[in-house]
């Protein structure tokens, strides 16, 4: 049996994160509608919602709308996943983007997609950590994190980082979990969520706008998006319910690998956690000053 070791100064390494993309990317393929919506975070459910697709393309909308993305902006999508918002800003909104990410399978997945879809022209991917790039300096209109800065330990590398590559005037533009501040969390609901998503302490987005401020970041505007997440979190939560027995049966037979054989957990972790109020997903919106 698998035992949770909780100690809260625990820090996953640029290759644990890796290997959590990597083990579970055939999760997400057959849970997570990827090889459609090549999409790796959370649906925002508005009003006129009427599917899991829509609401994940609903996340770039909002996103996209924060950011106030002018047509043809450079942009890096710091955390890209399988390159699914890569692919909307550069259809969209005719952007230029390189997308970064840790994990061998997802960068060769969005590569894939990308021959496929045929927007090599304008999208690139790299097997990059987003706190150190290759990329030039104030060279960027738009830097673009959704869900990703969760894994980062230190805030402040990233933000360094994002300021280095930012034109004057440029913005960032995050979607992710912070920790509600002020509640207690006895049964370590948040802590058991990050062991399985390979995610650094989730901090609250007060502690995350110092950091960005750090760099000289200007925080501009948030938007709480708590209540239109909740449907994916619960989505996820009856997905990890209804997985549990095959992937007990899946380890015992095969012996699944470190991540892979306790991913099942983080949907019942991420919404115990959620219903407790815990934590918030926000999107936040900085400047590069001029």
């Amino acid at each position: 049996m698998f035992v949770f070791c909780l100690t809260i100064d625990f820090v996953f390494t640029n290759r644990d994160i890796a290997d959590y993309y990597n083990q579970t990317l055939q999760h997400y393929q057959q849970w997570w509608q990827l090889d459609k919506a090549l999409a790796v975070h959370y649906g925002v459910w508005l009003p006129n919602t009427h599917s899991f697709g829509e609401a994940l393309k609903n996340t770039n909308i909002e996103m996209a709308k924060l950011a106030g993305i002018v047509e043809g902006s450079r942009v890096l999508d710091a955390g890209c996943g399988v390159g699914g918002s890569s692919f909307f800003l550069a259809q969209t909104y005719g952007c230029q983007v390189t997308g970064v990410t840790l994990s061998e399978k997802q960068l060769a997945y969005a590569q894939e997609q990308n021959h496929l879809l045929g927007w090599q022209h304008v999208v690139d991917f790299k097997l990059e950590d987003y706190t150190r790039t290759s990329l030039p300096s104030a060279d960027l209109d738009l830097i673009w994190a959704i869900e990703s800065l969760t894994s980062a330990p230190d805030k402040k590398k990233f933000a360094l980082e994002a300021y280095r590559l930012l034109k004057p005037g440029g913005v960032l533009v995050v979607a992710d979990y912070y920790q509600v501040e002020g509640k207690r969390d006895p049964d370590q609901w948040l802590e058991k969520w990050r062991r399985t998503w390979s995610l650094a302490p989730v901090i609250p987005e007060s502690t995350f706008v110092e950091e960005m401020a750090h760099a000289g970041l200007v925080y501009e505007k948030s938007l709480d998006f708590t209540k239109e997440i909740t449907p994916t979190a619960r989505r996820m939560y009856y997905a990890s319910l209804a997985a549990t027995l095959p992937s007990l049966i899946y380890d015992a037979l095969f012996k699944a690998s470190r991540f892979s054989r306790t991913h099942y957990k983080s949907g019942i972790f991420q919404y115990k956690a959620l219903k407790k109020g815990l934590w918030e997903y926000k999107m936040m919106k900085f400047r590069k000053p001029v």
